[in-house]
């Protein structure tokens, strides 16, 4: 059994070790993070990209924690074989958020916490800095612009939504998992972006509610959209979102 366990941690490793590590510096803000290049990668090639980001959970700056969820799914040797896209875990610092919003208590929801996700005019430092990343290997042409693709589990889902309100024209398709939005901004988004929203009806962390809602609003308005709810799941629901068989498929032909 501890051979077998061992065995287990050290095919984990194998995979995080696949991503390399790197630094995304403007002036004074640094973000680190984990990048995977495609097998038989060509530098002058211009490949999908698919960011994912983190939960609070996984905030810190070892440059190592954001790969615990997700990370394994998309270096399986299987997958990579399949996807042909690099693949970004951006890291978020202690203390920061990938948008901003402010939670309060309520006493009539389910999770006892109210967020207010209102949209702000202004990203936060990490989130404006992940963008910039993009950008640059856009310049570089290492990436193609038609296929930029972004999800998150948690305050990543949150950061998700954030993304697509502030950059409504940027990305193809999106992965929410278990976040949250502004509704009011997903008109600007709606026909632009697809999107499969994922959230478990047991979520005590972040209220179903916030999902059911943004996915009512995209549907009135006639967006690509796909909503998938786990009975009985908490607030983990992103095990179940990565379990996906066809999620990686559904990213990659998005355009």
């Amino acid at each position: 059994m501890l051979f077998l366990f061992m065995s287990f941690l050290s095919v984990q490793s194998q995979d995080i070790d696949k991503y390399a590590k790197k630094e995304f510096i403007k002036g004074t803000d640094t973000l680190r993070y984990r990048i995977l290049y495609p097998q038989k990668y060509k530098p002058n090639k211009k490949y999908a990209v698919i960011t994912v980001l983190h939960g609070s959970g996984e905030r810190g700056n070892n440059n190592t924690a954001q790969l615990k969820h997700g990370g394994k799914l998309f270096a399986a040797d299987s997958n990579r074989k399949k996807i042909k896209a690099i693949v970004i875990f951006p890291q978020c610092p202690q203390g920061q958020s990938w948008r901003k919003m402010v939670i309060s208590k309520d006493s009539g929801s389910f999770t006892g916490r109210k967020f207010d996700m209102t949209f702000n005019a202004s990203p936060t430092t990490p989130s404006l800095l992940v963008k910039l990343l993009l950008d640059s290997l856009q310049t570089k042409k290492q990436a193609n612009p038609k296929k930029m693709y972004v999800g998150g589990l948690s305050m990543g889902g949150f950061g998700t939504f954030d993304m697509l309100e502030r950059y409504p024209d940027y990305f193809a398709a999106a992965f929410p998992i278990c976040g949250g939005g502004d509704v009011e901004m997903a008109k600007n988004y709606a026909q632009k972006v697809n999107l499969w929203i994922f959230h478990g009806d047991q979520d005590r962390a972040v209220d179903v509610k916030y999902s059911r809602e943004i996915y009512e609003k995209l549907k009135g308005l006639n967006a690509k959209v796909k909503y998938t709810e786990y009975k009985g799941v908490g607030h983990d629901s992103w095990n179940n979102a990565f379990s996906e068989k066809e999620l990686l498929d559904w990213i990659l032909f998005k355009k």
